[in-house]
């Protein structure tokens, strides 16, 4: 009944696209306005609170507790469980958005600032690692942690409303249904808009490479074969597909990385991570609570606010597929995996690209600001034209769009499986495969009916319900760790008295007779 809710609303959003563009785009942005406008803070505090909630847990007493048996081990070793989550989490994004960022803020910084200053580009820095760092994280690692929870310590099922139901007030318990429509629909638009965007700058890399001409048939045919690929690796499952795709991505990205950091500006992307890290710290509260009731100004809005509600919008996705990789780890462990670790690579990644980008912009007049103001998904090899070995670079980058793609896609066809056989971990090839050609079909009618923003803004507009969904997994969460931590020291307490009673049972009397059990000394 769930699923058919969920194909029904997801089909009739899809026909608006497509015979009504310009009606769904307008309805949407107006909804969307009318969120950043009026629950802007709202988002502001609740993921500001996921992120004090995951810091408390990492280093509270809670954080020894295993996800799963005191004597299970993770299925995944470290470097194959970072590399999964990583590419999961936002891979594909980073790419497409570490020059644009921060080249954007600078032409457009926040309120107070004057455009392309050095003020505008230290904010640009600290807002880019604002918006990719422990924010995000914190939302994913949450949500994922609940599921988890719930499922490996509990025997829950692996869908996201588990950790709602075992909340004991009874409208909680009745609002699983919705739960689950919600985190089906928010997957796979999410997903779609991901390929759409993938679809872009894939194009434009081929563009840049080997003359591929930029436009609506390549994109189409870009969408065709990486659905092919992405389905494929989903086939063949966690342990195989998904898993090598991911390493092997995690490591081409490192190389790309490298690379871009010997042929750039070394010591002034290093001088760009340590201050702009400085100025994280420092500005992180305020960043975090800013809105401008003083100011007609839609900045905030369209970023920070924006942004959180699109990771409120992954978050089902994501986190159903954390927690379907991190059985066996501690809660620690597990926070340190999906919050500090990705939080410090992004960091690196923001400080590598967009403080190149801005430095060339800057010191050596490199007009990216004006490629990237023509077109976002260009930024990147705008970068690329002006490095040594442009052309490699360019190709390898290309490459690892395509692979982020890949394993986006393999990892939402999975989560949709999930999702659509009540928590079965391992859905059946086929059940796959229906949902990657659904999700290919909806990026590939809304790319050709000109909807693609208004996919991505109708994802924004249904976190607004979903952000009240992970207000009561955090509570359910804090509940449920609580009560096992309790249970595990009362466990403990009752073995060591039983071994006090037995040891001093077993001790000498003192009264010449040698040692005594308990029952003996009692019956004496």
């Amino acid at each position: 009944m769930e699923l058919m809710i969920s194909a029904g609303l997801i089909l009739a959003i899809v026909l608006w696209g497509v015979i009504a563009p310009a009606s769904l785009g307008s309805a949407f942005d107006t909804a969307l306005s009318v969120i950043t406008r009026d629950f802007g803070w709202f988002y502001l505090w609740v993921v500001l609170g996921l992120v004090v909630m995951a810091l408390v847990l990492a280093v509270s007493r809670y954080g020894d507790l295993k996800l799963g048996g005191e004597d299970e081990e993770p299925e995944f070793s470290l470097g194959a469980w970072f590399a999964m989550l990583f590419a999961a989490g936002m891979g594909i994004g980073l790419v497409f958005w570490g020059v644009a960022e921060p080249i954007s803020h600078y032409g457009a910084p926040p309120p107070g600032i004057a455009p392309h200053t050095p003020e505008a580009a230290h904010a640009a820095m600290r807002y880019s690692f604002f918006h990719w760092g422990l924010h995000p994280w914190a939302v994913y690692s949450v949500v994922a942690l609940a599921i988890a929870f719930f499922q490996f310590r509990k025997g829950g099922s692996a869908l996201v409303s588990t950790a709602v139901q075992s909340l004991p007030w009874r409208f909680a318990k009745g609002l699983a249904p919705m739960v689950n429509v919600l985190a089906v629909i928010a997957t796979a638009f999410g997903v779609a808009a991901s390929l759409g965007m993938g679809a872009l700058q894939i194009n434009s890399g081929l563009a840049a490479v080997a003359g591929v001409p930029v436009g609506e048939a390549s994109q189409v045919a870009i969408i065709v074969v990486t659905t092919v690929l992405f389905l494929a690796s989903a086939i063949t499952g966690v342990a195989r597909g998904i898993k090598w795709l991911s390493t092997f991505n995690l490591i081409v990205a490192a190389l790309l990385a490298l690379a871009v950091f010997v042929l750039g500006p070394t010591v002034a992307i290093i001088d760009t991570f340590t201050t702009t890290l400085g100025n994280y710290a420092s500005e992180f509260v305020r960043m975090s609570l800013r809105m401008t009731p003083f100011r007609d100004s839609g900045w905030v809005g369209g970023w920070t606010v924006f942004y959180w509600a699109w990771w409120v919008s992954w978050s089902p996705f994501v986190g159903l597929f954390i927690a379907r990789v991190s059985r066996g780890r501690s809660i620690r462990e597990f926070i340190v995996g999906t919050v500090l670790a990705p939080t410090l690579a992004a960091f690196v990644w923001f400080s590598v690209f967009g403080g190149t980008a801005l430095n060339l912009e800057i010191m050596r007049n490199v007009p990216i600001a004006e490629a990237v103001s023509a077109d976002v998904s260009t930024a990147l090899f705008a970068l690329f034209d002006v490095l040594p070995m442009s052309a490699l670079l360019a190709g390898v980058a290309t490459v690892l769009v395509l692979v982020f793609f890949v394993t986006s896609g393999d990892s939402a066809v999975l989560v949709l499986g999930m999702m659509s056989t009540q928590g079965n971990q391992n859905p059946p090839p086929r059940v796959k495969i229906v949902w990657g050609v659904l999700v290919a079909g909806i990026a590939i009618s809304l790319l050709l009916a000109g909807g693609l923003k208004a996919v991505q803004t109708a994802t924004i507009v249904f976190a607004l319900p979903f952000t009240v969904v992970i207000v009561l997994m955090a509570v359910a969460l804090w509940r449920g760790v609580r009560e096992d931590w309790n249970e595990e020291q009362r466990q403990e307490r009752a073995v060591r008295r039983r071994m006090r009673t037995l040891t001093q049972g077993d001790a000498p009397t003192g009264h010449g007779h040698g040692a005594l059990t308990g029952a003996q000394s009692a019956e004496r």
